[in-house]
């Protein structure tokens, strides 16, 4: 098994070049194919995704959209953590709570026709269903919608949208929840569910 490093400074620099270059290449038409990918793991990037959608490197944020859309396609969770990876490299990076936020929502149809699709700050857009699923957790922070982007990376509902989600709630069987894609998402008991 490979020793794992933090990869800090000048090295870090080299490395997040090198990773910039492979990502260019292996993903330049959307998400790459980073389930097919196994290649040894290289050590840690002092790369954190904070969870209102923040990447910083180095402790300073990513200030250029397009690159922060790079990385996001060679994004994947293994069983050990997030990564970045390319054919040749596997870079473990920090994620604090989801590695991407939805930040609008469209609508269209009621009920079991309903469809609602979300755009993340990466601008992927996902049609919710039952390949892109919600999920809604109650914790310490309150009332949390995820949704599934790809694999299993998923997107915190941003909380400007989580009203708008919240608003199209109806009750079946005694659960509130919403409808898409022909599918229920319960987001609780209808008597204290949004709350």
């Amino acid at each position: 098994m490979a020793e794992v490093s933090s990869i800090h400074t000048s090295d870090g620099a080299a490395r997040m070049q090198a990773l910039v270059a492979a990502a260019k290449e292996a993903g330049s038409r959307g998400p790459a194919p980073v389930h097919l990918w196994n290649p040894d793991h290289c050590g840690e990037l002092d790369l954190v995704i904070k969870a209102d959608g923040t990447w910083l490197h180095q402790g300073s944020p990513i200030r250029r959209p397009a690159l922060v859309k790079l990385f996001s396609t060679v994004l994947r969770r293994d069983p050990d953590g997030y990564v970045l990876v390319t054919p040749a490299e596997k870079l473990s990076i920090t994620v604090d709570d989801a590695p991407f936020v939805a930040v609008e929502m469209a609508s269209d149809g009621e009920g079991p026709d309903r469809q609602i699709r979300f755009r993340t700050n990466v601008d992927e857009t996902v049609d919710i269903g039952p390949d892109h699923p919600l999920r809604f957790e109650q914790g310490k922070a309150g009332f949390r919608p995820y949704a599934r982007v790809r694999a299993d990376l998923w997107a915190l509902v941003a909380r400007s949208v989580v009203y708008d989600l919240v608003a199209l709630a109806e009750e079946r069987e005694g659960l509130l929840g919403v409808w898409s894609g022909g599918q229920f998402f319960a987001m609780g008991e209808a008597d204290g569910a949004a709350a």
